[in-house]
């Protein structure tokens, strides 16, 4: 190997910006030369090369196909993250987005949801787990918990529809005020590999978020398993005022059904690993 050798990591560097180049010239599914090829195109050595492009196989920009070659990988979804006036608002993520729903029960609680939210672990909950799709592609895993007590008669078509938040103001009186969102990194099992059709271990996002009433009582807290090859997070930071723009009304929020904060409510953003209550 020529790690030692003077000079390699600069070497490299250049060599992955090489193909990076490659690949930003083409459009996804695109192939780009074989190894072999780039070794005589930039003047390198295999090794260098083959560590440039594993690089950019595992950061999701090229995928290997055993016989066929290399070729330009999906183009990530990226959800940006724009700082307010008075709270973090997160835009809609890109693409065309789906449900499979994969379950859907009432349960107890039991100790962990029912410390998030603040209840009897022997209280009721509205579970739900569904597959969420972009453009048809597998791209996140959602689990959903709600207080049983705030949604009765609540069906599967209704939460897909969008219209929960719209339930509980209409029907209960229950007006969404916030929601703590925490997001960091994690691995994906065997079984949630096979729904995302990804290798096991593969890196993900995981999204934890607990939403509150205008009483500060905890109403859902949601988990969320986002494919980390295909999804990124974006920050926008405001440094001076701006004028006022009309939020698209459109789209998907990591973790939130569609439909939800569709009138404006705040989302504020926590970077710690726990889920902070508000209390």
């Amino acid at each position: 190997m020529d790690v030692d050798v003077p000079g390699t990591v600069l070497k490299r560097e250049r060599t992955r910006d090489a193909v990076l180049e490659l690949i930003e010239s083409r459009s996804p599914g695109d192939a780009i030369p074989s190894e072999r090829a780039l070794c005589s195109l930039l003047g390198v050595s295999r090794p260098t090369v083959r560590a440039a492009v594993d690089e950019l196989v595992a950061a999701g920009l090229l995928v290997r196909e055993h016989g066929r070659g290399m070729f330009v990988a999906p183009a990530k979804i990226t959800q940006e993250l724009v700082a307010g006036d008075r709270s973090l608002t997160v835009p809609q993520a890109a693409g065309a987005w789906s449900s499979r729903l994969l379950e859907f029960t009432t349960l107890q609680a039991g100790a962990r949801v029912g410390r998030k939210l603040r209840m009897s672990p022997a209280a009721e909950i509205v579970y739900v787990a569904r597959l969420r799709l972009v453009d048809g592609a597998p791209m996140a895993i959602e689990h959903l918990h709600i207080r049983a007590e705030l949604v009765p008669g609540l069906s599967a078509q209704e939460l897909e529809s969008g219209d929960l938040y719209e339930h509980l103001r209409a029907t209960h009186g229950v007006h969404v005020h916030e929601a703590v969102q925490a997001i960091e990194p994690t691995v994906v099992t065997r079984a949630e590999a096979k729904l995302l059709d990804v290798p096991e271990l593969s890196p993900a996002l995981l999204f934890e978020r607990l939403t509150s009433d205008t009483s500060g009582r905890p109403v859902e807290y949601v988990h969320s398993l986002y494919r980390g090859d295909r999804y990124r997070i974006v920050s926008r930071l405001a440094l001076g005022p701006a004028a006022e723009v009309a939020p698209d009304r459109e789209g998907h929020h990591p973790g939130i059904p569609p439909g939800d904060f569709a009138h404006g409510d705040a989302i504020t953003s926590s970077t710690r690993g726990d889920i902070q209550t508000g209390a």
